[in-house]
């Protein structure tokens, strides 16, 4: 039975492929560090994270992706992946606030059910030049990563997010439907 908390989630085989991570990826909300599979409130999301990088090596890039696989509703993803934010050449040792924001943080906002909010790092080969999609519905992680020779992920977490107030899970959901 699996117990790595991304095959659980469903985040490898939805979003990513099997990975090994290599590198420490830390996000943080305010206070709320963020462990796979937690749960954290659309107003503990609303201002863009903090996120610090491992490694020892500054001149190593990476670039971060915040997606959410399960727009609009867990039920029908059929926005899958919706991107919440891009960020590219960011120094191995520093975090999020060092590199170039190709697409501006959104914060999640979940109507119906429970969303898992992914964030993905991957080492780049040289300093990017990446340009920011179109569109962020139906944004697709593996096919980002082929176009831009980013290979495999070096490292993950998710959060699970539910609209506050009137709904309490999945089960309350069918009562409205």
């Amino acid at each position: 039975m699996p117990t790595d908390p991304l095959v659980v989630g469903g985040v490898i085989h939805d979003i990513l492929d099997p990975f090994t991570k290599s590198i420490s990826l830390r996000v943080t909300y305010g206070n709320k560090v963020v462990n796979n599979g937690c749960e954290l409130k659309p107003s503990q999301v609303l201002n863009q994270p903090r996120v610090d990088i491992g490694g020892d090596d500054f001149r190593n890039l990476y670039t971060l992706v915040m997606v959410d696989p399960d727009a609009p509703s867990p039920s029908d993803p059929n926005l899958r992946e919706y991107l919440h934010w891009l960020m590219t050449d960011i120094p191995a040792t520093t975090g999020a606030g060092f590199g170039h924001e190709i697409v501006c943080y959104e914060s999640p906002r979940p109507t119906v059910g429970i969303h898992r909010f992914l964030f993905v790092l991957f080492r780049q080969p040289q300093r990017q030049t990446v340009y920011a999609p179109g569109w962020r519905q139906n944004f697709n992680t593996r096919d980002f990563a082929e176009i831009y020779n980013l290979g495999s992920p070096v490292a993950a977490v998710y959060y699970n997010c539910q609209r506050e107030g009137g709904s309490r899970g999945r089960a309350t959901l069918n009562q409205n439907t």
